[in-house]
């Protein structure tokens, strides 16, 4: 059974933008739910195209590893994804503006592999952030 390195190597992946290694961390039939956009991806192709992507909109991603858990087959994580929108992003242009949002994934793995992954983060700051949303009301 893995350990948490499995989810160490991924945020490493992401932050060295190696979509190839990032995707040798999964089995060879995944998928990946964006769960805050609603979207799933099921395979190798749609899950590098949704991942490349991500690079596109935000050339300088990388994420901070806020916690990890891995139990038999089942595996969670806190981050925080940071970046700058400086490309297109579900249809909307390039701010140039930079962001940091708390985010979770939940894990299915099999093996020593992520076959499932499913990630929440928070849309509403980032779009505030973003400056195309206005700043939530304070009570």
């Amino acid at each position: 059974m893995p350990d948490e390195q499995i989810l160490v190597e991924m945020i490493a992946a992401w932050n060295a933008h190696d979509l190839d290694r990032i995707l040798a961390l999964y089995t060879d039939d995944p998928v990946y739910e964006e769960v805050t956009l609603g979207e799933v991806h099921r395979g190798r192709a749609a899950v590098r195209e949704c991942f490349g992507g991500g690079f596109t909109a935000f050339p300088d991603l990388r994420f901070e590893l806020t916690w990890t858990l891995v139990a038999g087959a089942r595996a969670a994580s806190e981050w925080t994804m940071i970046g700058t929108h400086d490309g297109d992003f579900t249809g909307m242009p390039a701010t140039h503006k930079p962001f940091r949002v708390r985010g979770a994934s939940a894990f299915e793995l099999v093996g020593d592999k992520v076959q499932a992954q499913r990630d929440y983060w928070d849309l509403v700051t980032l779009l505030t952030q973003l400056g195309v949303m206005p700043q939530p009301a304070t009570p």
